[in-house]
């Protein structure tokens, strides 16, 4: 199981994650924000998707909208866009 240990919004409705297993990556939610939706309509505002935070190892927003860790750590690797840091 792998959780999100640390975050940062990026213009552009992106977000660094960096994973409990050390890897790191950049997720744009671009696609998800245009499919729409009464819980991701905050997002599109730049000032609100900035306010993420992790939960319990998961991307979340204030009104309670989350992206499930190991979808997304999925997502990443599939992509080829996971890289490895060294411990801190």
């Amino acid at each position: 199981m792998v959780d999100v240990l640390r975050l940062r919004a990026l213009d552009g409705h992106r977000l660094w994650v960096r994973f409990t297993d050390g890897s790191e990556g950049v997720r744009d939610f671009s696609d998800l924000l245009a499919a729409g939706g009464p819980m991701v309509e905050p997002l599109k505002a730049p000032d609100y998707f900035a306010r993420a935070f992790v939960e319990m190892g998961a991307p979340t927003w204030p009104n309670g909208f989350d992206v499930d860790p190991i979808n997304l750590y999925m997502q990443l690797r599939d992509a080829g866009a996971l890289t490895r840091t060294a411990a801190e």
